[in-house]
């Protein structure tokens, strides 16, 4: 996620739909935010939810921001029309087989002129995923489809959203996630899976100059995800319209 492009306000209502671990939602809440994790793993919320009170005993959110954890479906949002300022949809959307349907709820709940950033994972690594391992995209919860960016861009468009910039992110993670799916995606003692890891584990934590560099370059080229940006145009209707059967062709 890019913040120069992506502003986040103290006092923003914004949503992580899908927040997963909650990677967003704790920066949003560092910022300032009034943030709402969704999710529908009660696990992975009762985590967020502790280290939301973790980072307030630690002194590492402003004064005034709030955080809460809410579990729920992403095609029936259990939020009022218009309610938040910002959205973030962050590898979730190529989860979900209707799709479209909940790209409806993130415009019905953003108010107009409301920002929202969607991450799904990039064509060309997905690919190579889906080739090396059938397992890697057939699990229960797994990822249902491969979006190009067009494709997602036009069906954003199509319920009502206005595109924005984009650019790709985590080129050191394609590797990590080719390897995993030549040697077996849940065999993590592998020790080609296991030396990549600790790669990234040091690239997260240190974030060491070397790797920055080579992400940099590696992102445009081999990115594992895809950010684009999108707004909700001022006046625009709470709801969006149903795409047509000849939008719905288009996409």
């Amino acid at each position: 996620m890019d913040f120069q492009r992506f502003p986040v306000e103290p006092g923003d209502r914004v949503l992580d739909m899908g927040c997963g671990a909650g990677r967003h939602a704790f920066e949003l809440y560092r910022r300032g935010a009034h943030v709402v994790a969704f999710d529908q793993d009660a696990d992975e919320l009762a985590g967020v939810d502790t280290m939301f009170g973790a980072m307030r005993l630690e002194g590492e959110v402003p004064a005034g921001a709030t955080a809460e954890t809410v579990r729920g479906d992403a095609l029936d949002l259990p939020f009022p029309d218009d309610h938040f300022d910002a959205i973030v949809a962050s590898e979730v959307l190529e989860h979900i087989p209707d799709d479209m349907r909940a790209m409806r709820e993130l415009l019905r709940v953003l108010r107009p002129g409301g920002k929202l950033a969607v991450t799904v994972p990039s064509w060309l690594p997905e690919r190579v995923c889906w080739a090396l391992s059938e397992d890697y995209h057939t699990a229960p919860g797994g990822h249902v489809r491969i979006y190009t960016r067009a494709e997602l861009e036009a069906k954003l468009k199509s319920v009502g959203f206005r595109v924005g910039g984009h650019h790709h992110a985590h080129g050191l993670h394609a590797p990590y996630w080719w390897i995993k799916c030549a040697v077996g995606v849940n065999n993590d003692d592998h020790p080609l899976a296991k030396a990549y890891h600790q790669v990234l584990v040091w690239d997260i934590m240190k974030r060491p100059l070397a790797t920055r560099l080579a992400e940099r370059v590696l992102n445009p080229l081999i990115g594992k995800s895809v950010v684009v940006y999108f707004a909700k145009p001022p006046g625009a209707k709470s709801g969006g319209s149903a795409p047509t059967e000849e939008t719905a062709d288009a996409v």
